[in-house]
């Protein structure tokens, strides 16, 4: 039995929420270089919604809720596993990160794929992986 396949064409946008806007806001501007592309705040949810496009054109929709749940494990939890952002120059990315006060894990290389790899974490300690690609 063949299964058509859906008409998808790739990733929309990614959401995070975190419980500290101005902080993580700084982060994706300041740290990772995102461009905003909308703003605002919904008082009926003590809400912000930040809509960010991060260099590479990956759009990211940033939440703020009151008192949102802390994550429950690193990374292991169920659901999103974590982001991962491709670069083709995985050492600059890390040069550059370490000068912004971010100070990513050492750089690995994936057992499977031969392709070398880090990890940081936002404000809210959401998994990023930086991943080298050729």
């Amino acid at each position: 039995m063949l299964i058509s396949h859906l008409p998808l064409v790739g990733i929309h946008h990614v959401a995070l929420i975190t419980a500290d806007y101005p902080r993580a806001k700084r982060f994706y501007l300041d740290v990772l270089g995102a461009e905003v592309l909308n703003e605002s705040y919904r008082a009926e949810r003590d809400s912000h919604k930040l809509d960010l496009r991060l260099p590479g054109g990956i759009q990211l929709e940033l939440f703020s809720f009151p008192s949102p749940p802390a994550r429950q494990s690193y990374p292991e939890a169920c659901g999103l596993r974590h982001l991962a952002l491709a670069t083709v120059d995985l050492d600059t990315c890390v040069s550059m990160l370490e000068a912004r006060g971010v100070s990513p894990e050492p750089i690995r290389t994936d057992a499977l794929t031969g392709a070398r790899f880090t990890f940081l974490s936002d404000p809210d300690g959401t998994p990023i992986e930086l991943y080298e690609v050729n």
